[in-house]
């Protein structure tokens, strides 16, 4: 069955804090990652599963990302003029990477509001969900998976990843049946950053999802939860609790994921790319044995 999902939704809009004070002018989104800025990795794994629509969700202080994914005449006539081909083709690279579209979150209320606000673009269809805090592997399949569940089941997928249950309080948890699908779970119920050691299981949401419409009626009446904001995992909640739109649906992935959430696992990510990197590793990796046996 051919895919009826076209559009992808990347919400843009928080400010960074953690990241203070790179990110006092610049956005996070932004920050490089290596030599791309993560926006761009995610975009970069809309597209490769087939969502050339891209919609950000961005905020205040955000016209770096529409200037990033936008023609840039000036520097690439440099370029051209240097004959710097290689770096003038990834200057132009991200100019149509996809049909990319923009819409202001307005007041910071959460990651469920943040998707509401894609409700006109979206419109009537199921879309997907990236966040820009978890990179996933171009190597490893996940959201291609996740669209071919979501044309076989017609229902909301998430992406789960099992964690160390002493740090399953982090994320959104979800208690799951299996199926007859080997890494597909049925998600029956969810919640946020369950208080320390009460968490249902280990199965934590990153940040992939394929929903249904239905999920913007849903947001329109879910109450501020954590933090005062309106959170997306208690409308899964409740579509999983009540099987709205054929309810929810995990898959379990197994690959590498990048965390840029953080100041640590951000060098982290960056490290881990850089040393696979045909032009960077083979000299990353002789000095990085070296450095580590100076720590010892």
């Amino acid at each position: 069955m051919a895919s009826r999902i076209t559009k992808a939704v990347i919400p843009a809009a928080g400010l960074g804090t953690r990241f203070l004070p790179a990110t006092k002018a610049m956005p996070k989104e932004m920050l490089p990652v290596v030599d791309k800025p993560a926006i761009q990795y995610v975009v970069e794994e809309a597209v490769a599963a087939g969502l050339t629509d891209v919609l950000l969700i961005t905020g205040r202080n955000k016209t770096a990302l529409e200037n990033h994914f936008d023609r840039a005449t000036e520097l690439e006539a440099n370029l051209e003029k240097k004959g710097d081909v290689d770096r003038l083709h990834k200057v132009e690279f991200s100019n149509d990477l996809a049909d990319m579209h923009y819409v202001r979150q307005g007041d910071p209320r959460g990651l469920g509001h943040a998707v509401l606000r894609s409700r006109m673009h979206v419109g009537n269809q199921p879309f997907a969900v990236l966040l820009g805090d978890d990179l996933i592997d171009e190597r490893d399949v996940l959201l291609s998976r996740m669209i071919e569940e979501q044309n076989k089941r017609d229902a909301t997928i998430i992406a789960l990843m099992e964690v160390d249950p002493e740090v399953a309080h982090m994320y959104g948890v979800a208690t799951i049946e299996a199926t007859g699908s080997p890494d597909v779970v049925r998600v029956t119920d969810l919640v946020e950053k369950p208080a320390q050691g009460t968490a249902p299981s280990n199965y934590a949401i990153i940040g992939r999802y394929v929903l249904q419409p239905d999920i913007f009626d849903i947001l329109d009446n879910t109450e501020p939860g954590k933090g005062n904001e309106i959170q997306l995992t208690d409308a899964l909640r409740t579509q999983a609790k009540n099987n709205v739109a054929g309810g929810v649906y995990g898959v379990v992935f197994r690959g590498r994921r990048y965390d840029t959430g953080d100041r640590l696992d951000y060098i982290k990510a960056i490290v881990q790319l850089a040393v696979e990197r045909e032009d960077l590793g083979p000299e990353l990796r002789p000095w990085l044995k070296e450095f580590s046996a100076t720590l010892e």
